[in-house]
């Protein structure tokens, strides 16, 4: 199983976002996490791979199991830990290898191409300090079949 970092990096009303080709998907930048690495060196360190910016305080927010099932047989499995700052320092990259990079205006991300599960988690993260947890479950074709988000007070499962 793999482990990912990423991190929603807010500044005032703009969130970085990152493009990747393949898809044309924005997603928050971060990647997978080394061996002996602990999750918070982890984003930070992909983090700055990535922009060129180096968070401060990072704080999670979420994690997420993320299965890819082919007509309901398993094909694999990672573990996604979010993470959200509002302070950095360091100036953004003016090329990035893994897509583009951009802020964008906090009121445009839920409206962007993405994975659906994104969206589901963003909005909480973007109105509450609490940790979440959950499970997306895609297709291989990162098509959303169900979720489930276990917030503090509430459990929720949705079959899409």
């Amino acid at each position: 199983m793999k482990r990912v970092t990423n991190c929603i990096l807010q500044n005032g009303n703009q969130i970085l976002m990152l493009q990747k080709p393949r898809r044309g998907w924005w997603v928050v930048p971060g990647g997978k996490v080394e061996p002996k690495e602990s999750l918070q060196e982890s984003v930070k360190r992909e983090f700055y791979e990535e922009t060129n910016l180096v968070l401060e305080d990072p704080q999670l927010r979420g994690i997420f199991s993320i299965i890819i099932e082919d007509n309901g047989v398993f094909v694999e499995e990672w573990m996604l830990f979010t993470y959200y700052a509002s302070k950095f320092r360091g100036a953004l990259k003016k090329d990035c290898e893994e897509g583009i990079l951009e802020w964008k205006n906090i009121n445009q991300i839920l409206s962007l191409p993405k994975a659906k599960g994104d969206n589901i988690y963003f909005e909480h993260i973007f109105s509450s300090d609490q940790l979440i947890t959950g499970k997306f479950i895609y297709t291989p074709d990162y098509d959303l079949i169900s979720y489930h988000i276990d917030p503090l007070y509430q459990h929720k499962v949705v079959t899409v």
